[in-house]
């Protein structure tokens, strides 16, 4: 299976400029090429059959019937190859010359699409030799037979789902309403340009954000070649550049003056999955003709890289530009929290571990922003049977260091009282053993709260949520959870972006931080071992990590099925070092603990306090997750069994 993958190519070949012969071979070369590397959608640029800067040698006879010539070449040439290929020419139809883009496939002319807006300012003059259009879809007498014209065409594979072309060329990118745009919505669900956009200083990044901006607002895949080697360079210079970008995410591409091909895989279910969620995405299918094609089904091995870390940019200056803007939003989700309801203080239970401090730096951000004195913020620890004494002293470290207040509870005679009480047997660990603990702690973070006029702020992030990893009216509970939508993933990279840039001027801030990060994650309702280190590790109970965040992402964002998730978690985590890599087995046995799970707790999700939406997966049952408590999962389940 390929899971809604196909492997698409932009091809920059050698061009003579006015020799149709020559480029014609080129364009068959080079075809040949990319259908040998897997391409089953090739595109060549702008009029790549005679070469885009032909000038007043459009109007001789010579060279449109040559261009006829050689698109008849490239078909025949073609048909044995399993594509379909999109190539540029200047086309004669009712008196006027267009602009053309055709599709081939298996040795058939399947249409024409026309370019609708033509250039005729500064270097361009094609208004000078072209006549956009026609819009609507009318047909040409070809030696075969009629074929349509127009750019109101969708070409769709009959064999596989999913594979919808629509296709623009060069300037119609770059006006305000593309023709893609239209497309869009009438079901294409991959977009092809044919491109002869000439090389000035900062266009390439224009023509980037061009593609990835378009293929976004679209959800789409969109392909990009471009003119290069061979045209004209009379006044101006073409650099060529392949750009292919899905749903807003440049997949690859080929540096201008840098390469011929630009090849990888499109993910066609991805375009169709995010459309389908979106209400405001009208449809428009009845305006257009739907042209059909064959391609055989293959099996695809991906080229493309599957991050494994889904919510965390790869980028470092990107990174932290998100982990600035992620506290941002917390900080200021949680000042129009404090100033509406009039709270004196903030109340936040400090453990020593990850959330409990991503929490407290949300919380003196938001504090500082109102101009209010840190003291305000009480940092409570509250030591009990499982407490180490590396997370006590960092949490006391963090809170003084950080300036807020300062309270410690033990909570530990308290809750062998409520043991007493309940016929609780301290040496018995089992669920009561450790709930209990957890239930006590919010119990004396609520109490303190209502007497000191206060908010009990919530550490519990999206991963601890998405697997119910919390106990039910214990840190469940809070009256604002600042950290609701950060996966755990991404709250090790906040931690660590608040101790390299907030920490690099108070030394003890930044070593305690980088100690939390150093840490096993853990909930520490168990006793110590007897060296005193942690004992009960929340990793090696649910799972790694990010291996959840992972089944998370593509569960929530893409509703995709156990079967291509365990897909590309192969894919994602298939090299790396130790603690990064996964073999099959692993991934298996953890994303049947997750879908387990996650269905099974969402009673907790459906109670949860308000918190900050911070990313395009949350699990809020007043906004994104509307799902109810006793959903079965059977049939997901029986899926990843049958892996």
């Amino acid at each position: 299976m390929s899971y809604g993958y196909i492997r698409v190519a932009a091809v920059t070949p050698d061009t003579v400029v006015a020799d149709t012969k020559a480029n014609s071979e080129s364009i068959v070369k080079w075809a040949k090429k990319a259908a040998e590397a897997g391409a089953q959608i090739i595109v060549f640029p702008e009029l790549s059959i005679t070469g885009y800067t032909c000038g007043e040698l459009f109007f001789q006879d010579t060279l449109l019937k040559g261009a006829l010539e050689g698109l008849r070449y490239i078909a025949e040439s073609t048909k044995s190859l399993d594509a379909v290929i999109f190539a540029g020419l200047p086309l004669m139809y009712k008196g006027h010359l267009r602009n053309a883009a055709c599709a081939i496939n298996h040795g058939k002319i399947l249409g024409f699409v026309p370019k609708m807006h033509l250039p005729n300012y500064s270097e361009f003059y094609e208004a000078r030799y072209f006549k956009e259009g026609p819009g609507d879809v009318e047909y040409i007498d070809l030696p075969n037979g009629k074929c349509p014209i127009g750019s109101r065409i969708i070409f769709s594979c009959e064999s596989i789902p999913g594979v919808t072309i629509a296709a623009e060329i060069c300037e119609d990118l770059w006006v305000p309403d593309s023709p893609s745009t239209e497309a869009s919505m009438a079901g294409a669900d991959i977009i092809v340009n044919l491109s002869a956009s000439d090389e000035l200083t900062g266009k390439a990044a224009y023509r980037r954000q061009l593609v990835s901006m378009q293929s976004a607002k679209c959800y789409v895949s969109y392909i990009y070649s471009n003119a290069g080697i061979g045209e004209s360079t009379q006044d101006v210079v073409y650099p060529g550049g392949g750009i292919i970008a899905e749903n807003g995410r440049i997949l690859a591409e080929t540096k201008p003056f840098d390469g011929q091909m630009t090849i990888t895989e499109i993910d066609v279910t991805s375009s169709i999955k995010r459309r389908g969620q979106m209400t405001t995405f009208d449809s428009a299918a009845d305006e257009y003709v739907r042209v059909p094609f064959k391609l055989s089904p293959q099996k695809v091995t991906l080229t493309r890289e599957v991050d494994p870390h889904p919510f965390v940019p790869s980028d470092k200056e990107h990174l932290r530009e998100r982990c600035e803007e992620i506290l941002n939003i917390q900080a200021y989700g949680l000042r129009k929290r404090l100033d509406h309801t009039h709270a004196k203080c903030a109340v936040i239970g400090i453990s020593g571990g990850l959330d409990s401090t991503l929490a407290l730096l949300v919380t003196v951000r938001a504090f500082d922003v109102l101009g209010l004195d840190r003291k305000g913020i009480i940092g409570v620890t509250m030591p009990g049977f499982g407490t180490t004494d590396r997370t006590y002293t960092n949490a006391v470290t963090m809170i003084k260091t950080l300036g807020v207040t300062f309270r410690e509870i033990n909570i530990s005679n308290a809750v062998r009282v409520h043991f007493s009480d309940i016929g609780q047997d301290e040496a018995v660990h089992d669920v009561t053993y450790e709930n209990s603990q957890a239930r006590e702690r919010t119990q004396i973070l609520m109490d303190i709260a209502n007497k000191e006029g206060g908010l009990v702020i919530g550490t519990g992030d999206l991963s601890e949520l998405a697997l119910g990893w919390a106990t039910y009216n214990g840190d469940h509970m809070s009256m604002y959870a600042v950290n609701c939508s950060v996966p755990k993933t991404l709250v090790r990279h906040l931690v660590r972006f608040y101790a390299d840039y907030y920490g690099k001027n108070d030394e003890n801030l930044r070593k305690v931080l980088l100690d939390v990060l150093d840490t096993p994650v853990s909930p520490e309702l168990l006793p110590p071992e007897k060296n005193g280190k942690i004992a009960q590790k929340t990793e090696d109970l649910v799972g790694p990590y990010e291996l959840h965040d992972f089944y998370l992402y593509y569960v929530l964002r893409y509703g995709y099925s156990p079967e291509k998730i365990y897909f590309l978690a192969k894919e994602a985590f298939k090299t790396g070092t130790p603690d990064e890599f996964y073999d099959e087995d692993t991934i298996k046995k953890w994303i049947k603990v997750f879908y387990r799970r996650f269905f099974a707790q969402q009673f907790k999700r459906s109670a949860i306090p308000d918190g900050p939406k911070v990313g395009t997966v949350a699990l809020s049952p007043r906004g994104d997750l509307r799902m109810p408590s006793d959903a079965s999962a059977r049939i997901w389940l029986d899926e990843v069994e049958n892996l």
